[in-house]
């Protein structure tokens, strides 16, 4: 269990709804973990679930169905969900698609879309990354060109987080090639529009319970209204949202990498060897040690990047920061967690292996670890 009584972020209301969180995990979540694992997706029964439960995005205004709470709120679900060990893509709609629609949607938009985002009802899924195209995103090649009053969108995306199970998709496209940049768009294409395609559940290295999936588009006709804000500032949009992503991914990566601590902590306590405990070797309390220490930095570095982020001052350059060094830390972590349980680390059985799997691609989406020293670099 995560220990919050020591942060000062975190108020009485604050640790309630953690309480709240913890419950509805432990029923609806933790139990069916190993069964998702083979299904490879979560079902939409738990996006109700968690939903009824408030635990869908929190920060929604009140009018249209939310709590109007602020990102602290959003902060307890992805710490807690990381630390249950799940990777239920509830934070994906949580953190990054519902604020795009809050802060760019129209009211039309706004009002069709996020109280079924709060219940749980519709599940959204956010297409940037596609074959040719990755942490550039100037690069995507996916267009929609203008025909009478509606967008007709071609072109494929891939590694797409609830694709399979999302209702509605914000399709980054280029509305007008010629102008790079400034000719990206966001626009909102509902699952069920003619030409659209949902390709296979892709076969990862972890995350097996997250849907992730290829998306075509295939002549698909939305209409102008499905703009999301302005057209042609689609990507300036993406680079606005960024810091959030990336300070999400590092609350992800710092609970992860405390509850592959706590498990190695348990496991060496545990098991003997040689006569004494593998926690009675020097070996492990050094490495323990180190860990703990790099830890504690770690959450107090955390807790500086939410209080920046409620005051709407944490930057590109430091939410870049927060996921180099969370999702780093996620690694080694938990990397030094599976080497102390030995070969029962490689063991599926034992929580640490999904722990370890999961974690890797924690350094690779919402932009590189090679991408974020880029991105930090410029801003020295």
């Amino acid at each position: 269990m995560l220990t919050t009584a020591d942060r000062p972020l975190f108020d009485e209301d604050l640790n309630m709804f953690r309480d709240q969180v913890r419950k509805v995990f432990d029923k609806a979540l933790i139990p069916h973990l190993d069964k998702w694992e083979e299904e490879g997706v979560v079902p939409r029964s738990f996006w109700t679930e968690v939903g009824a439960a408030g635990l869908l995005c929190p920060q929604v205004p009140e009018e249209y169905g939310g709590l109007g709470l602020d990102y602290r709120y959003n902060s307890v679900i992805g710490e807690e969900l990381s630390y249950a060990g799940s990777s239920a893509g509830i934070t994906l709609q949580s953190d990054i698609t519902v604020d795009y629609i809050i802060h760019y949607g129209s009211e039309e938009q706004k009002r069709k879309w996020l109280p079924g985002m709060v219940s749980g009802e519709v599940i959204s899924a956010i297409a940037m990354t596609e074959p040719g195209a990755g942490s550039d995103l100037q690069g995507v090649k996916t267009t929609a060109r203008r025909d009478g009053n509606h967008y007709v969108i071609n072109g494929s995306k891939t590694y797409i987080t609830n694709g399979q199970n999302a209702d509605v998709i914000i399709v980054v496209a280029k509305t007008d090639p010629a102008k790079g940049a400034k000719g990206t768009s966001l626009i909102l294409v509902e699952a069920d529009r003619e030409g659209f395609a949902r390709g296979r559940n892709l076969d990862k290295i972890g995350q097996n319970s997250a849907d992730t999936s290829e998306l075509f588009f295939n002549e698909v006709r939305v209409p102008i209204t499905n703009c999301l804000g302005e057209e042609g500032m689609g990507f300036a949009y993406l680079m606005n949202q960024l810091p959030q992503e990336r300070l999400q991914i590092a609350i992800a990566g710092q609970a992860g990498a405390q509850r592959a601590f706590d498990e190695a902590v348990k496991f060496t306590k545990d098991r003997k060897a040689f006569g004494k405990t593998v926690f009675d070797f020097q070996n492990t309390q050094f490495t323990l040690a180190g860990l703990k220490a790099k830890l504690q930095a770690g959450w107090a570095h955390l807790d500086w990047c939410i209080a920046r982020h409620l005051e709407k001052k944490l930057n590109a350059a430091e939410a870049s920061a927060a996921k180099l060094f969370h999702t780093e830390l996620q690694w080694e972590v938990c990397d030094a967690a599976l080497q102390l349980h030995g070969g029962a680390g490689y063991m599926n059985e034992y929580p640490i292996a999904r722990l370890w799997r999961d974690a890797r691609v924690q350094r690779i989406y919402g932009g590189t670890s090679e991408i974020m020293k880029i991105v930090v670099g410029r801003s020295i």
